[in-house]
């Protein structure tokens, strides 16, 4: 009798220690993962080892690293967070073509009134040449610079 109250006795023990364990890794990283979806994070991949997560992959900005990290550190049984994604550097825009740029340069010099101010353009970069009032200066390389220019070669001169 005493021998069969031990054997359960060690049996419940056992039972209580191995639910006790936490989740596995396994099923660690499967709610990490549910986790992230829920969460609208794409392009990382979580992996899970002793509690531990590492994450992975690339975003297009910070916030997204940090959305990441915070959400994974919120899934019951994560012990920590290794933090291994990249933040891609963003590609800088090119500077629209020139006969484009061209136009748009001469319609904003256009509808500012800045007769006598001419615009010559070569690989995104405005060499802004002739003479205009000085009333209209500072209203003709505000037109140039909200036109998109890339870069702007002042040589404006001021009239009288």
């Amino acid at each position: 009798m005493k021998l069969k109250l031990y054997t359960t006795m060690a049996l419940a023990i056992a039972l209580f220690l191995s639910a006790c364990g936490g989740k596995s890794d396994a099923d660690l990283q499967k709610a990490v993962n549910d986790k992230m979806a829920s969460d609208h994070i794409t392009g990382i991949t979580a992996a899970v080892k002793d509690g531990v997560a590492t994450l992975t992959g690339e975003v297009t900005d910070i916030t997204m690293k940090t959305k990441a990290e915070t959400s994974v550190k919120g899934v019951e049984g994560i012990k920590s967070v290794t933090n291994n994604i990249n933040v891609k550097t963003p590609v800088a825009t090119p500077p629209p073509a020139d006969p484009m740029l061209q136009g748009k340069v001469d319609e904003a010099l256009k509808k500012a009134g800045c007769t006598g101010a001419k615009a010559e353009i070569k690989q995104g970069t405005v060499t802004l040449s002739g003479t205009v009032s000085a009333a209209k200066y500072a209203e003709c390389i505000k037109a140039v610079q909200e036109s998109g220019a890339g870069t702007l070669d002042n040589q404006l001169q001021k009239g009288k």
